[in-house]
């Protein structure tokens, strides 16, 4: 009994020992993590090279051209870690960095070089070539070489003053349109039905899931889409290589004769179709540039300096980072791009409240005058989109105009989120309309009952089991979803016409799920203006008040005191929001479920010897059905167009 208090004392003692060595330990560990990190920064730091005069910007631009980049900080830190580089490329760094160079004394010249560039929506590829075009203006130089051109990456080369192409190379312009997979009798014998309620005789959305072909309505809306877009395409390239209207065309329609004709030679071809100005190898267009410029002997080049590099010597008000805003007015931008989900979402995906709560913060921020919603996005939730739309609606109430840029795609609940502005913009090659709304139920009572798994038992009402997957939908329950559907697609049309200034009646003619191109839009009134997004942000300044601004900012090179004389009137922010510690963690361990179920799809469906090219279409389709199967959505009604822009 007396030896009791000395044990306590010294469990007491062991355990405050324990805690001040784990303490220790602890922090002596991230101490010697600050440590590698500080000497990495030191390590893989590189100075800036300054430039000098007759320097060449490269725009080797990598990967798609998108909006904002998806897949979060740790796809990109991985990505980088391994080598594999930048996975895509901001439409916005293209455009600050032109900018920059358009005023930059020491660019002489651009270099396109677009071998690893993997294109992006043509409305997306207009606002470059629109960028590349000012360039040219300032009398300035535009070059492009490639080992061969594929038909996004033609489009920029054309802009260019001078297309070079490699001797073995070819341009190959294949015309816009789509092949999708229809699943109906696979899905027959797999024992899965799918339900599908909608309105708008149009919206096919959902069609390759109870049909094993396109209907005769899809058919007529896609060839009216496509034929427009490449009435666009080709308006664009003939016109800056001064080529005669419709010779793409007629080019591909006898391309069979007239590669003949030239022994099978596609560069030859090419030039002789004046699609390219001279074939060069890469030595030969680095002689080239060496000659008409100025040679670097410690690369034993022309000088030069990389997109990449070039991107980093701008400064904050250039790259519309919202750490610019000081005095100086602003307009926000935001970006709505990918599928709208209900809540939080990571980059490339537009979330309800995450994408609200960006457009709140610019409507709070006082020194934010005017927003630009840049949309790209093929719809998805219903109430996802009508909360980004109520922040818009109660921005424009605050006194701070609206102005919707339109991107490659803005269709469906991306037409939606467009409705709560002063001003629609799109360009003439978007894809948007799609005014529809559809809901999917799919059910695998059939798949169950070959594997001898029979679902019974007591529900306190009819509805309790009305939806269960593992049986046949109740006909009240599809009664029930009909009827909700109705009622969305009418609040949705009405919204669309209150924002339009005409009926309900008018907008259903020319809504019903079908859709346009931004300027077949724009003939039907759905959008105000056919312009990029410069004239998107042009046009909120104005409404705004706010006079000369964005392309005003000094160059990368110029000096503070130049910077300072060349202060623009207004300045251009991008609304960004940085994910957290909790959302990265989610990042990494989320959707683990579903994709069991879309694995097990894929493994009925695809064999695993097929390409990419086949498989992943089907994979993209059958994520609809797992996110309805595992839950995240309960039948609800989307709006979404599942269309991308050619």
């Amino acid at each position: 009994m007396s030896m009791r208090p000395f044990a306590l004392l010294r469990r007491g003692l062991g355990a405050l020992w324990w805690f001040i060595d784990a303490t220790r330990r602890t922090l002596l560990n991230l101490l010697f993590l600050a440590l590698i990190v500080l000497i990495g920064v030191a390590l893989f730091k590189r100075e800036v090279p300054v430039l000098q005069d007759n320097t060449a910007l490269v725009l080797d631009l990598q990967g798609p051209l998108v909006e904002e980049q998806s897949g979060g900080v740790r796809d990109n830190a991985i990505a980088q870690l391994q080598g594999n580089g930048v996975q895509s490329t901001r439409l916005r760094d293209v455009l600050a960095v032109l900018a920059a160079a358009e005023t930059d004394p020491h660019i002489s010249r651009v270099v396109l070089v677009l071998d690893e560039f993997q294109g992006a929506g043509l409305a997306a590829l207009r606002d470059v070539a629109d960028a590349l075009e000012r360039f040219k203006a300032s009398g300035k130089t535009v070059t492009a070489w490639g080992s061969g051109y594929d038909q996004k990456q033609y489009y920029l080369a054309a802009h260019a003053n001078e297309v070079f192409l490699h001797p073995l190379g070819a341009v190959y312009l294949d015309g816009f349109g789509r092949l999708r997979n229809y699943y109906l009798d696979a899905l027959d014998k797999l024992g899965v039905g799918v339900s599908l309620i909608k309105v708008g005789t149009f919206k096919s959305a959902a069609e390759p899931f109870i049909a094993n072909g396109p209907s005769p309505a899809a058919t007529e809306a896609d060839t009216l889409l496509y034929r427009g877009l490449w009435s666009t395409y080709t308006e664009g390239i003939e016109t800056a290589r001064r080529l005669p209207p419709g010779s793409t065309q007629a080019l591909i329609e006898a391309l069979p004769e007239r590669l003949a004709a030239v022994g099978g030679d596609s560069a030859k071809l090419a030039l002789e179709a004046k699609q390219v100005d001279a074939l060069k190898t890469r030595d030969e267009l680095r002689e080239l540039m060496i000659e008409r410029g100025v040679r670097d002997n410690d690369t034993k080049s022309f000088r030069q300096v990389s997109f990449s590099t070039y991107l980093s010597r701008l400064t904050p008000v250039q790259r519309g980072e919202a750490s610019a805003l000081v005095a100086t007015p602003a307009v926000g931008i935001v970006v709505a791009e990918g599928e709208i989900v209900d809540g939080a979402a990571p980059a490339g995906a537009v979330g309800g409240l995450s994408t609200a709560s960006l457009i709140r913060k610019a409507r709070e921020d006082d020194a934010i005058k005017a927003l630009v919603l840049r949309v790209n996005s093929p719809g998805g939730s219903v109430f996802g989109s009508e909360l980004v739309r109520r922040e818009l609606e109660l921005t424009r109430a605050a006194g701070k105009p609206v102005v919707v840029s339109m991107g490659s795609v803005a269709a469906s609940g991306g037409y939606w989120i467009s409705t709560a502005s002063d001003e629609v913009m799109a360009d003439a090659a978007t894809v948007t309309g799609s005014i529809g709304v559809f809901a999917l139920l799919p059910h695998a009572s059939r798949a169950i009952d070959k594997l001898g798994v029979h679902a019974d038992g007591v529900t306190t009402t009819w509805l309790g089991a009305a939806g269960d997957p593992r049986r046949e939908p109740d006909p009240r329950f599809i009664g029930m979803l009909q009827t909700s559907v109705n009622h969305i697609y009418a609040d949705f049309i009405g919204k669309v016409a209150q924002a339009r200034q005409t009926t309900p009646e008018k907008i259903d003619a020319v809504a019903q799920g079908r859709v346009w191109t931004g300027l077949q839009a724009k003939e039907r009134g759905l959008v105000d203006t056919i312009g990029g997004l410069n004239a998107a942000i042009r046009s909120a300044a104005s409404r705004a008040k706010l006079g000369e601004g964005g392309g005003a900012v000094a160059s990368a090179s110029a000096p503070a005191s130049r910077a300072a004389a060349k202060a623009p009137e207004y300045r251009i922010v991008y609304i960004d929001r940085e994910p957290g510690r909790f959302e990265r963690l989610i990042e990494a361990f989320g959707g683990a479920a579903a994709r069991v179920l879309a694995d097990h799809f894929e493994l009925r469906l695809m064999p695993a010897s097929l390409p990419e090219r086949i498989t992943g279409p089907v994979r993209q389709d059958l994520g609809w059905l797992v996110e309805l199967v595992d839950g995240r959505k309960p039948f609800a009604a989307v709006t979404h167009c599942l269309c991308g822009a050619p």
